[in-house]
């Protein structure tokens, strides 16, 4: 069992940053892939970013990379995410995830984050 709770959103200006966090409880954090997914007004929840259990590999959406970087720190139990050059488009409830391995559906994520807003005026 893993309880996730999500931090760090709110309100910036466009090309402004955030950085989200998510700290996970249990004592198998590491052994799960980590993940973002983000959720837009009448929109469904799509993927975002991904780590595997260790780091070592990240995964991208084409719409967000080379400006979110995901990152964990299994000490702490914590994974991040780290926004840079916001657009109003990035507006939207951003949720963690665990998964047994690196997904990019909704259906095969194990654990979900209560989810955290994420707003960027123009």
């Amino acid at each position: 069992q893993v309880q996730l709770v999500e931090s760090g959103g709110g309100l910036v200006q466009a090309g402004g940053s955030l950085r989200l966090s998510c700290a996970a409880s249990g004592r198998t954090f590491g052994s799960y892939a980590m993940e973002w997914f983000r959720q837009a007004p009448g929109k469904e929840r799509e993927f975002v970013a991904a780590t595997r259990w260790n780091g070592g590999s990240t995964y991208y959406a084409d719409s967000v990379k080379g400006r979110f970087t995901i990152s964990r720190d299994n000490a702490k139990s914590t994974v991040y995410l780290q926004m840079n050059s916001l657009k109003p488009e990035d507006t939207a409830v951003y949720y963690c995830a665990a998964a047994m391995t690196v997904v990019v559906t909704t259906q095969k994520v194990g654990y979900w984050g209560q989810g955290t807003q994420v707003t960027v005026s123009s």
